[in-house]
């Protein structure tokens, strides 16, 4: 991809190579490639950093150096991130390295805790008119909303402009639907917040919309929908984040002098995880880099898993087209994993086409293999997991030092449900409790409503969603008029309706959800308790709400909703699950400074290390997760690896992979196979665990999981025929009785007496 935006054509001069002193003592503490991306402070270079190589080190380090053989002043260090946290911790590291006597790290180092000092002078900031800080170190976003605010009138804004939430941001847009007259029911204002936020991360303003990108998205409205967004956003004096990246790059190349002053002033342009920005952000350091062109960009490529949020993996990829003159660095010595997970992880990762390559490696000699263990189904597999945890506290290791990584959210509902019964406390990181999610507490209060009509909490909670005209008076009247009769909302409003206080469409939508209500009250007798939420998800528009949102963050909400639909099956009625729900809610309220086990989704563990990381759910269709492969093809399927890459190499010593045959979707049972990356691990790597439903095919069994895995994608050796005939009965263990329609390569199509018609392995029927 060119650049869209015109560079800097009479900026072509470039600083020669300058090298930091050899005998400075802050270069003791690296390695040798650690060393080579620090002493390179002539041109752009990009340090190819994989997982646990020490790359904080090199860029705080690399900092300091430049500061300390004054190779540019603070204010001409222009240092970004992604997160607060994260230019915190490196401002700090760069303050200790500075001011306090030097490390020296033995072979094992490659971050965190200094082991050993060596009594050294301490090293100081040249003096700089605005202090010591550095004071253009921080986000994308708050670098941006610093120099927007500096140029705010050339942009038709004022210095102090407010920046809008995504609340603030959705009830605009809700505002400009009314006025185009566009129905928010079918288009909602959260599909269009999507799409312009879309846009911003690719530099596009709304004169730069084509109408083949309009037509894509929203029906053919989006472009319109932008404008006036943009428009009204300037009337009020306000941007949102999208807007503070795309501002810079619309002050930078429509207001030369502005790009020319802050290109000349940062001598150094210093980029970590390069490999998560998208294409404003790349756009934008290209601008600012096009005078001195010393940038250097760290990250990396094998670890970009964030495109669902306007991440560009190719920004990093095309580095060196970019920069025809820039060095690469690659830090591939880990000081996190044993052999044998960064051997596998390497493997894995090996098998993706769009990436520069690397291959990581370790001084330890020694370390434990990695385990496979197959299951029945996903209780099995959180069984399973829960004794390995036991296990491993008893041994020593902390249960802060154990994770649970899930490629989706609704997979923790297992795991949480097993740990409450073992006592086991764990944490949700970077997400909510299964059933403190929200759209889990909406479905749980309609089912409140349904045991329980003077259940006054849940009725507020969803007697406006979906939307059905309910506002704030409607609520107070109701209140009222409960007061006054001592009754519950829910007979209040009953009164309201039999008595006609309440007219016209408020009373037609109150109405049907009272009459809703009493129906699926009737149903409880003759319904299992899956069909009932299904019904009530249904009738009661709030699935289709979640299906028309088309966000990212949808689809995550509408799996977890099949997931209650399944965890409501496993109890005798609606009183004994409701009864479950409050006392796992209770459970919550535990002491969250205690030892506890992390359960996380594979994308916010990015970053994170633990002793023992259990990777549950490898199965074809969960991880690769087929969402991704369906909308992106092989460019979805190279980030899911990437995303199995990001997992093995978050432990630091003992890596537990688990598949199941079976899982629930949709309150039926389905067969699954084990993902195809289990099969990329060579087989020296791999403890295959006895007891599995696969066997133990590393240890001199039949290898099934390794010929299945291998027949999905295609020129795989081929197992046998089966030898079930056509209308051959035969019995399954999950779905009963059927007779086979059709057979082949050990794949039968059954039609079960009960469970319908399904799709299994040969290994897992008998004859009947």
């Amino acid at each position: 991809m060119e650049c869209c935006f015109p560079l800097i054509s009479d900026y072509n001069r470039s600083m020669n190579d300058v090298a930091v002193s050899i005998d400075n003592p802050l270069l003791a503490a690296l390695n040798p490639e650690q060393r080579q991306a620090v002493e390179a402070t002539g041109g752009p270079l990009l340090v190819l950093a994989g997982a646990g190589t020490g790359k904080t080190r090199v860029l705080t380090t690399r900092i300091a150096c430049i500061l300390m053989n004054k190779l540019a002043w603070p204010d001409e260090i222009l240092a970004v991130t992604f997160t607060n946290k994260a230019a915190r911790e490196m401002a700090e590291r760069i303050d200790l390295l500075l001011t306090s006597p030097s490390p020296v790290r033995g072979e094992g180092w490659g971050g965190g805790n200094i082991s050993a000092r060596q009594n050294t002078p301490s090293l100081t900031l040249p003096p700089a008119g605005g202090g010591n800080s550095l004071r253009w170190m921080g986000t994308f976003h708050s670098i941006g909303a610093r120099v927007i605010r500096r140029h705010a009138e050339k942009l038709g804004l004022t210095s102090s402009f407010t920046i809008l939430d995504v609340d603030d941001q959705l009830r605009l847009l809700k505002a400009i639907l009314a006025e185009l007259h566009i129905d928010e029911k079918s288009l909602p204002p959260k599909l269009f917040s999507a799409v312009i936020q879309s846009w911003k991360d690719q530099g596009l303003t709304p004169d730069n919309i084509t109408s083949a990108q309009d037509l894509q998205a929203a029906g053919g409205q989006a472009a319109r929908v932008y404008k006036a967004y943009q428009e009204r956003l300037r009337s009020l004096n306000a941007a949102d984040f999208g807007d503070l990246i795309l501002h810079m790059l619309t002050l930078f190349t429509r207001h030369p002098g502005v790009l020319e002053e802050y290109a000349k002033r940062f001598k150094y342009i210093l980029v970590d995880e390069y490999q998560d920005t998208n294409v404003a952000q790349y756009l934008w350091l290209r601008l600012l880099a096009s005078f001195h062109k010393n940038i250097c960009c760290v990250g990396d490529d094998d670890q970009s898993i964030y495109s669902w949020r306007g991440a560009e993996v190719g920004n990093i990829l095309r580095f060196e087209r970019d920069y025809p003159n820039a060095r690469t660095v690659r830090l591939e010595r880990n000081y996190r994993s044993t052999p044998h997970i960064l051997a596998a992880a390497s493997a894995v990762i090996a098998n993706n086409r769009g990436r520069l390559g690397k291959t990581l490696w370790t001084h330890v000699k020694d370390g434990e293999k990695i385990r496979l263990k197959s299951v029945w189904d996903e209780r099995e597999e959180a069984r399973f997991i829960g004794e390995e945890v036991e296990d491993m506290q008893k041994k020593g290791i902390p249960l802060g030092g154990m994770a649970i990584l899930v490629r989706a959210g609704f997979q923790t509902r297992a795991f949480e449900e097993r740990f409450l019964t073992l006592g086991v406390p764990y944490r949700v990181i970077g997400g909510l409790r299964f059933y403190e999610r929200a759209e889990i507490r909406d479905a749980v209060a309609y089912l409140r409503i349904i045991a329980s009509p003077a259940d006054g909490l849940a009725f507020e909670r969803v007697i406006n969603i979906p939307r059905r005209g309910i506002g704030q008076a409607t609520m107070q009247q109701l209140h009222t008029v409960a007061r006054n009769l001592n009754a519950s909302l829910y007979n209040a409003t009953m009164h309201l309706l039999k008595t006609g206080e309440i007219k016209g469409k408020l009373a037609s939508s109150l109405q049907r959800f009272i009459d809703s209500c009493e129906r699926w009250r009737k149903k409880l007798d003759e319904l299992t308790l899956p069909e009932i939420v299904d019904l009530v998800l249904e009738e009661s528009g709030y699935r289709a709400m979640w299906q028309q949102e088309k966000t990212p963050e949808a689809a995550g909400k509408l799996e977890n909703l099949k997931e209650l639909s399944r965890a409501v099956g496993e109890f005798e009625n609606i009183n004994n699950f409701l009864e479950h729900v409050s006392l796992v809610t209770e459970a919550a309220n535990a002491d969250s400074n205690a030892d506890m086990v992390s359960l996380m989704t594979l994308h916010a563990a990015k970053g994170l290390e633990f002793d023992a990381v259990f990777l549950p759910g490898w199965e074809e269709g969960l991880f690769p997760h087929q969402r991704a492969i369906d909308e992106s093809g092989a460019r979805g399927l190279e980030e899911e690896r990437r995303l199995a890459y990001v997992g093995m190499t978050r432990a630091r010593k003992k890596l537990t992979i688990a598949h199941a045959a079976n899982r629930r979707i949709y309150n039926q049972w389905q067969s699954s196979v084990p993902s195809r990356f289990i099969a990329e691990i060579p087989q020296e790597h791999i403890e295959t665990l006895d007891g599995g439903v696969y066997g133990s095919a590393q240890s001199g069994g039949n290898g099934n999981w390794k010929d299945e895995v291998a027949a999905i994608l295609g020129g795989a050796p081929k197992k046998e025929e089966s030898h079930f005939a056509r209308g051959a009965r035969v019995f399954h263990q999950k779905f009963g009785y059927g007779r086979i329609e059709s057979s082949s390569g050990g794949h039968l199509d059954i039609a079960f007496e009960k469970a319908g018609h399904k799709k299994v392995l040969a290994d897992f029927v008998k004859p009947a």
